[in-house]
């Protein structure tokens, strides 16, 4: 729903299908914006635990852990979204200057006053990013430590192959949140500085912005990819047609 319509929009620089799914389309988009980077945020959680402090893994990171984890990711962003952009929060202390130089019929523009898009970009970026970017640099420092230490305990071979397999999993999720701060982060800026310049920043610059943070989305299945061999044979499955063959849940994906 999101990137068809945005791309209608962007290609024709009309919008066709009236002010209240312009206004579902503007939430929803900054919604799964926000559930992405949330999702990311307790990807990270899990994975300093189970680097960190991996004694103490199963204790904390339960199913129910999961499950409150996997509900707030998509729930809060929901609130936060639909609430602030169906009750028109975003424009409060601009609503002047909105209904005179950016409203227009045929059109669907995103707007925020300067304390929305400081909450904005704060609440779906800024903060998460922060939290990612001090996590992995815990999980960098103590992984560092925990391969130094196996080189003196080389004759622990199973303990050393789970070391391994978990820090190899938390470096390509760095990878991950890494491809998508890159992504993310020129939007963000653009968000949150063009209300304190009078919204000068030309439109055309901040739709091939968010493009460029739409493009996090195809960059994520090449990372996998080229990382895990299973990964590349369920691609292939999936591109090939074979997952409709009958029996394809039966299909090995991991090596003996």
């Amino acid at each position: 729903f999101v990137m068809p319509c945005s791309a209608v929009r962007s290609v024709q620089g009309c919008w066709y299908l009236g002010g209240f799914l312009c206004k579902l389309h503007t939430s929803t988009d900054i919604m799964l914006s926000t559930s992405s980077i949330f999702h990311l945020s307790f990807i990270s959680i899990d994975r300093y635990f189970a680097v960190c402090r991996p004694l103490s893994y199963r204790l904390i990171i339960t199913n129910n852990t999961v499950l409150i984890m996997i509900t707030s990711s998509w729930l809060v962003p929901a609130i936060f979204a639909y609430g602030m952009i169906f009750p028109e929060i975003n424009l409060k202390g601009r609503e002047d200057f909105y209904e005179t130089h950016v409203k227009c019929i045929g059109g669907c523009q995103v707007f925020f006053s300067p304390v929305a898009a400081v909450v904005v970009s704060s609440f779906c970026f800024y903060i998460p990013g922060m939290i990612l970017i001090c996590i992995y640099s815990k999980i960098y420092w103590v992984a560092r430590a925990q391969a130094r230490s196996i080189k003196d305990l080389s004759r622990q071979f199973k303990e050393a192959d789970s070391g391994r397999r978990e820090r190899r999993g938390a470096n390509i999720l760095a990878i991950v949140v890494g491809v998508f701060l890159i992504c993310w982060s020129p939007f963000s800026l653009c968000l949150i500085i063009d209300p304190f310049i009078q919204y000068s920043i030309p439109p055309l610059l901040g739709d091939t912005l968010v493009w460029f943070g739409y493009l996090n989305s195809a960059f994520n299945p090449i990372v996998y990819a080229f990382f895990y061999t299973w990964f590349r044979r369920a691609l292939r499955i999936i591109i090939s047609g074979h997952i409709f063959h009958r029996g394809s849940c039966r299909f090995r994906l991991y090596s003996e």
